[in-house]
């Protein structure tokens, strides 16, 4: 009889730091193989909910995240609506596909803006995108049937609003920064 491996608890795991070798582990299968690890939208969820201070949402079918409401002094602030995110990721290889698609959306689920995080080929994110549920469905009408729920990651980014962009450091900056 074999015995089975006790399940450990996520709290006793850095989920930052599991992130960071699952990164590491799907560049160099991917260097290794020329396939991708099917890991791109724990990622994406991971990264979007820590870079832009998201909460994330357990148990909600195509929610992933909402946003967490600005406090003013005397308490949150009223006027601020709640926002439920839909996420994607997409990595660009380099050297791959012109017109690379971010895949269907769940129409039917209750989101209401989508949040498309673009890594490079290491798995790092570069840049994450916002766009409205209204705009997509918008440009989803004026698909072919056939078509429909799946467009390139250009189109998303020509519809949507660049809300994060890593920031590269230049060779000169980090030079002094060494010295």
């Amino acid at each position: 009889m074999v015995e089975q491996p006790s399940k450990a608890s996520l709290e006793s795991y850095d989920v930052s730091r599991l992130m960071t070798q699952t990164r590491m582990l799907a560049s160099d299968y991917r260097n290794q193989t020329g396939h991708a690890l099917p890991v791109t939208e724990e990622l994406a969820r991971f990264d979007a909910i820590s870079i832009l201070g998201l909460k994330k949402v357990e148990g909600q079918e195509g929610v992933d995240a909402i946003s967490v409401p600005q406090q003013d002094e005397e308490g949150l602030n009223p006027n601020e609506s709640q926002y439920k995110f839909l996420i994607k990721g997409r990595v660009i290889f380099k050297g791959g596909k012109a017109r690379q698609k971010l895949g269907k959306l769940s129409l039917q689920a209750d989101w209401n803006c989508l949040l498309m995080v673009i890594y490079d080929d290491d798995y790092f994110p570069t840049q994450i995108h916002s766009i409205s549920r209204d705009i997509i469905e918008k440009e989803l009408e004026n698909l072919p049937q056939d078509k429909r729920g799946s467009m390139t990651v250009a189109k998303y980014k020509a519809i949507g609003e660049l809300v994060w962009e890593k920031q590269i450091e230049d060779a000169s900056t980090q030079q002094t920064s060494n010295n």
